[in-house]
């Protein structure tokens, strides 16, 4: 509902992804861009955006890194849906949860490639007892055409 903040990067304004604009690897794009798929975002649309892995990356894994929520409780779960899209084996999106206190990532879903070339969404929900960050972490093991990870439509509920 209108109750979730939602990322759909259809511009680059995202309250709770501040930075994403500014993340080598992650390219703000829609199908029409010639490079490669998806060729639309989750709805079928190809000239709405999404975030996609560049193509040209020299590096093995780009994150994108959520603003700081507070503490969750019982009564404020924080669920974050999103629709993503990773084609082949040698790629793979996970999601990470960062505590203020500690300086590793700890996983807390990860997919790998399947070979079916199509959106997919997912939704976790985040417990923790201190301040957070989440971070979506795509990466890549080799470079191949037409080969994708892609994130649309991020939706962030009251509890984050």
């Amino acid at each position: 509902g209108s109750s979730w903040n939602n990322c759909d990067f259809e511009t680059n304004l995202c309250k709770v992804l501040p930075e994403f604009n500014l993340q080598p690897g992650w390219i703000r794009r829609n199908g029409r861009s010639g490079m490669g798929p998806p060729y639309s975002d989750h709805n079928g649309n190809e000239s709405a955006y999404f975030l996609s892995l560049s193509s040209e990356m020299q590096f093995s894994s780009a994150t994108l890194r959520t603003s700081v929520f507070l503490p969750t409780d019982e009564e404020h779960l924080c669920q974050i849906r999103f629709h993503y899209w990773v084609s082949q084996m040698s790629r793979t999106l996970m999601v990470g949860l960062q505590k203020l206190s500690e300086d590793t990532v700890t996983n807390i879903w990860q997919v790998s490639g399947e070979l079916r070339n199509q959106w997919n969404v997912n939704t976790i929900t985040v417990n923790s007892t201190e301040k957070f960050e989440v971070i979506f972490s795509g990466m890549v093991e080799t470079q191949r055409q037409g080969e994708s990870v892609a994130i649309d439509d991020i939706t962030f509920s009251e509890g984050c």
